[in-house]
Order: C-alpha cells, then structure tokens, then sequence
C-alpha cells in the first residue's frame, strides 16, 4: 500500500499533536482525578445569553449569516471595544471568527509567506507556533524567563536587528497563557516603537481581557494601530467555549485582505451562536465581573498554598493561570513531574516545557474550576510533595 502520508504538506509533519489535550485525555483514566489542566471556565453561559441563542433558533436564525459576521453582534462587539478599552473600531473592521483559534489561523494563512519570521514571548500557548510552521514560517521564540515573563524592547530591537524586513509577525498574548502576566500600556507602547513604520504585523490576542485582576487592560493596537490586527471573544469571559465565536479588529484595508482567506476557512459562523454573543457584548459586563471576583479569590488561595508548599510562584495580573517552578529536592522534569504527580497524586498540572522556551522546570495550574476542587488538589500535591521529600532523604 502507498504510503501517502509522504505527501502531506511539510509543514504538518513537524506539528506535533498537543501535549496539553494529550495529557487531559491521560489523567481521565483516574477516576475523581482534580484537573488544573485545560483553561475552560467551570461556571455556565449566563442565563440571557442562553435565552438569546434559543430566540435566535425559534425565530429561524437557521440560515447562513453574512461571512463576516451578523450586522448586529459586529456592532455590539465595536461598543464593546470602546465602551470598556476605548478602542475606536467600526463594525465593518470586525471579523466574527470560529474562536480566537480560527483567528489565528486566518491571521497566519493570510499575511506569512515561507521564509518569514513570526517571533513570540516564550513561554506561550503552543498554538501559534504550529501555525506558523504549518505556513513554512521560521518561528523565533524569545525566552522571557530572565525578564519577569515579559518581552523587553532590547529583546524585541534584538530581533529586528537580526532578521530585519523578515520579520513578518509579532505575536503578543496578554494576560499571558500560561504565566497570567500582564503589560502596561507604557509598556506595550515601547515595544510598539520597536516595529512602528516596519513591515510588521502585530497579533495582539487579547481573549483574556476581561480578566485582569490588579489593572487596566492595555492594548498595542492603541500604539501601532495601522499595524495591528486585535483578537477577541467570549469563551473565557462568558464561559461561551463551546459556542465558538470570537472576534477579530483591524483597520479597514486589513480587514478586507483578511476576510478573502476567512470566508474560505469557515464559510461563517452559526447564525444562533452570534445572537448569543451579540447578547454577552451588549449586556453581560456584570457577568464578566462576577467570574472575574470567582477567579481572583481562587487565584489568592491558590496562589499562598503553593507558595506555603514551596514553590517560586509567578502572582498572575489576569486570566486564570498560575505559573510555578518546581521546588528543589523534587523531579526537575516538568513532564516527567506532571506524570508522576497524576500517578501517584491523582492530580492534573500543566508541563511548562509544554509552552516553548523558557518553561522547563516549571509548571502551568488553571484555576479555572471550583474552590473546592482547587483545595482538595492542594491537599493532595502537599501529600505528594512530603512523600516525595521523604522518600528522597
């Protein structure tokens, strides 16, 4: 029989499948195993947002919407740009895209040619690494562990110096998946003087936005406006991860390029779906608020028990991760730690090499599941880290 695999685009090859759903799937084999794994939100869609999909259904919202979106939910997520990050966007430079994740997918297909350079923060959510590859992209990693997690402008001049005009993509995702990290808007609009007037795109995925804890979200796009293309939506926010809907912002002449690849992704999103997200960008603030204050007290519990247990713990500014270096006398690798711990301790974590450079020897917790369960699984990790300390004398 042909091996026909041999003739797959070159890219696919070098994407591996993704540690992270790998190792969900591992640790459901144990039963009442606590999961600080994949980052979806435990809470349920808010009751109108609900109500506003099974409206669109009985009002036989049952047929193709416009390609790039419902005119109504594009003008409710440009009010909500402005209303709640003064991001001045008109409907027509939104885009409503089968989640963040399709987003990026179109982004990368749409703008990299082989050969060019996508350079990203490392740690970061392995996702856009593979896009790029798949698009022949060189995809420069710049390891962030020495500067508190966050890319610097030496580092990014760096870059620039070394691959010039190359560099196609500048990827920034804040609050960061995996360490929760947030940047300043001085500090974004630094590493926006970097790029400014280059021929550079800057893909600022800003899925978390709602969820920062200790300041006010901050956007590049508010830098370099002409340059970058702003990803958003309302899995994370709205507990809406099965919904599929994300949004995606960028100046008008960019926008007209990106939706020619979009249209042949995805043809269009379900129409009842954008009613539902429509419904969350209009009125579901308060929503987003009162996960945001569920989040924050599981981030401070969780946050002091691991500290109290011994580990180096980065404090998240947002999202719904805590990022944690193993303590030392434990196994320093990451993955071989996570399989151990989910053997013996019946408790899920997140390997940091998992998220590129800069995350071995360290690990990634989403809080992103109840009060209880977090406890327990801190009960459970101590239990393991005395055995494992005693066990090692």
């Amino acid at each position: 029989m042909m091996d026909l695999t041999k003739h797959f685009k070159k890219g696919v090859a070098e994407v591996k499948t993704s540690a992270i759903l790998n190792f969900a799937k591992y640790s459901s084999q144990y039963p009442g195993v606590v999961k600080f794994t994949v980052g979806e939100p435990d809470f349920n869609t808010p009751d109108h947002i609900k109500t506003a999909a099974i409206k669109g259904i009985v009002d036989n919202h049952s047929h193709y919407a416009p390609s790039n979106g419902t005119p109504g939910l594009k003008k409710a997520a440009s009010d909500f740009l402005k209303r709640r990050y003064d991001m001045e966007y008109s409907p027509d430079e939104i885009i409503v895209t089968n989640g963040a994740t399709e987003a990026i997918y179109t982004v990368m297909s749409a703008i990299i040619n082989p050969g060019d350079v996508v350079v990203l923060p490392a740690p970061i959510f392995p996702l856009y690494i593979a896009d790029a590859a798949l698009e022949k992209a060189e995809v420069v990693q710049i390891d962030t562990s020495s500067t508190g997690f966050k890319l610097t402008p030496e580092q990014l001049q760096a870059a620039v110096d070394e691959y010039g005009d190359r560099l196609r993509v500048l990827v920034m995702n804040y609050p960061t998946n995996p360490t929760g990290v947030m940047y300043s808007q001085e500090e974004l609009n630094a590493l926006a003087e970097v790029i400014k007037g280059r021929p550079t795109f800057a893909l600022c995925d800003e899925i978390y936005s709602e969820l920062n804890y200790d300041q006010e979200h901050a956007s590049m796009a508010k830098a370099i406006r002409d340059q970058a293309i702003v990803l958003n939506g309302v899995s994370k926010s709205w507990a809406m991860t099965g919904y599929r809907i994300g949004i995606m912002a960028a100046p008008s002449e960019l926008t007209e390029q990106l939706a020619k690849v979009h249209q042949f992704i995805t043809t269009t999103e379900p129409t009842p779906m954008q009613d539902a997200a429509e419904e969350a960008f209009k009125n579901g603030d308060e929503d987003a608020e009162r996960m945001k204050a569920a989040f924050k007290e599981r981030r401070d519990y969780l946050y002091d028990a691991l500290t109290d247990l011994g580990f180096d713990v980065i404090k998240p500014q947002g999202a719904f991760y805590i990022w944690a270096k193993i303590p030392e006398g434990l196994n320093q690798n990451d993955t071989e730690f996570v399989y151990e711990l989910c053997d013996k301790a019946k408790v899920g974590v997140c390997a940091g090499s998992w998220f590129a450079k800069g995350g071995q020897g360290w690990l990634r917790f989403s809080y992103a599941t109840a009060l209880d369960d977090i406890k327990e699984g801190v009960s459970r990790i101590k239990k393991f880290v005395e055995d494992e300390t005693n066990g090692s004398k």
